[in-house]
């Protein structure tokens, strides 16, 4: 779902001025041996985006964070979204040329990583800065305000803890960087256009400009992700939660209230409870109620993304009390 918690207000947290000099220190030596040993102090530019597991974790993130900040995409291959974020973040860390490096984790093969980092739910993005780790956004999001939060958090490093990133050597090695700067896709004025007005709290706009993506090209899985999102914001804008909890906790017979208390779950991340609520609403009721209820449900697997594993068991559970 569309992440509403892209923050760094907890940065601040992070350490004290003496972790900061540390930080620096570290991070000079590093560039001094590189010089030493003839790399100019360079990376090439395949080196800002690495695959890490549990065994290097420590070599590869916390080491590093200490020159560098890190930033983790949590991650797997059933996962919908994953497909979406993880390209948009390798060409991000291409484009910023250094300023952070990008670590892949497979949570499928680094079970203990992800529950050292209480993740819930993937994609999951996180930093770490001198050894520091941070949240920064779960879900997919618009590019617009990735960046801004990785502005963000550039800035945070830079100010508190003296790290302005790593040097690059644009001649140094292939791979990635050769589609750092890929071609404007179709669509991507449209999409851009999109992400402009969720960032603007403009939902009305962002559902458009989706459709208008959808129109000519109905199987475009970042538009058809990115309106599911747009509609579930906009349903829920303006809502009070204390009243419509209220009202679905004393109207369990109430379709609609039981609908607007789905979307609010989901918006606050309890996914598993906007399914059960709804199976359970579909199961009580009968005829348009019924339905409504299910195509509200339906709905909801598209703002998660099919291939996320909270969407099968629902989708069984659904069939159960339909059939």
């Amino acid at each position: 779902m569309q992440p509403r918690n892209m923050s760094m207000s907890g940065v601040v947290d992070l350490a004290a001025v003496k972790a900061a000099g540390e930080a620096r220190q570290k991070a000079e030596q590093a560039r001094a041996e590189a010089a030493r040993n003839g790399g100019g102090g360079g990376t090439a530019p395949s080196s800002l985006v690495i695959d890490v597991d549990e065994a290097g974790f420590e070599r590869d993130v916390l080491q590093r964070s200490a020159e560098v900040p890190v930033v983790i995409d949590f991650w797997a291959e059933w996962c919908e979204p994953c497909k979406q974020l993880g390209p948009l973040l390798e060409r991000l860390a291409l484009q910023y040329n250094g300023r952070f490096l990008l670590a892949k984790v497979d949570v499928d093969a680094n079970q203990m990583l992800m529950q050292q980092f209480g993740i819930q739910g993937i994609p999951a993005v996180f930093a770490v800065v001198a050894g520091q780790a941070l949240p920064l956004f779960q879900g997919a999001a618009p590019e617009a305000q990735i960046r801004e939060t990785l502005d963000q958090l550039i800035q945070v490093a830079e100010e508190r803890f003296g790290l302005t990133g790593i040097a690059v050597d644009a001649e140094a090695g292939t791979g990635p960087a050769e589609a750092a700067e890929a071609p404007a896709g179709p669509y991507d004025a449209l999409l851009e256009a999109a992400a402009r007005a969720l960032d603007a709290n403009d939902f009305g706009g962002a559902v458009q400009a989706y459709k208008n993506v959808l129109v000519d090209d109905p199987g475009n899985t970042e538009a058809k992700l990115g309106l599911a999102q747009a509609e579930l914001l906009a349903r829920v804008q303006g809502l009070d939660p204390q009243q419509v909890r209220k009202d679905a906790a004393e109207n369990p017979a109430d379709v609609a209230a039981q609908i607007a208390a789905a979307d609010l779950d989901l918006v606050g991340g309890h996914v598993e409870d906007a399914f059960g609520r709804l199976v359970e609403t579909v199961r009580r009721t009968a005829g348009d109620d019924r339905d409504a209820a299910r195509v509200r449900l339906l709905e909801l697997f598209e703002v998660i993304g099919g291939d996320d594993p909270r969407v099968a068991p629902a989708r069984a559970a659904l069939a159960r009390v339909l059939f």
